[in-house]
């Protein structure tokens, strides 16, 4: 007879199924059993946290984004600290995680999605916290039933992971008669019937987002993390421009730094002057510029091929 508890082997040594010194043994056994599955639980719950900690540092090394990694980390010890009050049967509060992201493009907003979705996997949030990545086309059919499909269809690709709609406010420009009223009437179901397999991220500019959130009552409530990627600053962008330089082997000098900085302050009251993306068009159309005028030379140095000059930046601005 398997006995599942210590109440079971001393029931069993009152009714005189087994000896004491059989009882005994069982405990010890017991014990150890025990023991072994409280250290897997903790060196599993301590590999995790590592893991966690280390998808974190990837966070941590973007460029900017204070306030972002801020919040980032606050939502990280919320879902940790539900955890340890439900092992110690206490009241949690629901684990609602769909997220606005508001902002212009390049600021980050994908990237950080991605590092969300493999945080919510290494905590059992998600199964899988893969991201899909989909703006409206995706979504909106040409005729009716076309788009309930379609947004199933992403629904499903989403399901133990991320589904993030770039340009989300975009689904509410038709107004009533649009098909993507359909689309979203159909992600608020699907936020209900699999809220444990499924993170929504609706992502945009400031301004429009808000309006987007106002064409529906129901859905500020359902996405109750909002998060702000505000434009980088001058340095910051010089910064990126060094770290995309230093990846693919090429060199930025103070002079070109500050050709860049002239390209950039031209572009300003732009919508994208102050992004990721743009800093990475201007280097790739100077490494593009760099090549042409090094052809001129027979024989080319290291340091030559490496850096990028002024001129190599500027000429982009024509």
């Amino acid at each position: 007879m398997a006995y599942l508890w210590p109440q079971d082997v001393l029931s069993a040594v009152e009714t005189g199924d087994i000896s004491a010194l059989e009882a005994f043994q069982l405990l010890q056994e017991m014990d150890q059993v025990d023991r072994l599955a409280k250290y897997k639980d903790t060196s599993s719950s301590s590999n995790s946290q590592k893991r966690v900690e280390e998808i974190l540092h990837e966070l941590d090394s973007l460029i900017g984004l204070n306030s972002v990694k801020k919040l980032v980390r606050e939502i990280y010890a919320f879902i940790e600290i539900q955890k340890r009050r439900e092992k110690e049967r206490l009241v949690t509060e629901p684990l609602v995680l769909h997220m606005i992201f508001k902002g212009n493009p390049g600021t980050g907003k994908t990237t950080v999605a991605r590092i969300l979705g493999k945080v919510f996997r290494e905590m059992g949030v998600l199964s899988r916290g893969h991201l899909i990545e989909i703006e409206r086309a995706d979504l909106v059919g040409e005729y009716i039933g076309h788009t309930a499909q379609k947004t199933r269809d992403q629904l499903k690709k989403a399901y133990g992971g991320i589904l993030f709609i770039d340009e989300a406010y975009s689904l509410a420009r038709g107004g009533e008669k649009d098909f993507g009223k359909e689309a979203i009437d159909c992600m608020v179901k699907a936020m209900e019937d699999h809220k444990d397999e499924l993170i929504l991220i609706l992502a945009g500019y400031q301004q429009e987002m808000e309006n987007f959130l106002l064409t529906n009552p129901g859905l500020r409530s359902r996405f109750p993390i909002h998060i702000d990627f505000p434009d980088y600053n001058d340095n910051e962008l010089l910064s990126i421009a060094d770290q995309i330089c230093a990846l693919r082997q090429y060199k930025i000098s103070q002079q070109s730094k500050l050709a860049m900085l002239k390209i950039l302050n031209s572009l300003k009251n732009n919508e994208v002057s102050g992004n990721a993306r743009t800093v990475r068009n201007i280097i790739e159309k100077a490494i593009r510029r760099q090549a042409v005028r090094l052809m001129s030379k027979t024989i080319t140095t290291r340091e030559e091929l490496m850096l990028l000059e002024p001129a190599d930046l500027l000429e982009v601005k024509e």
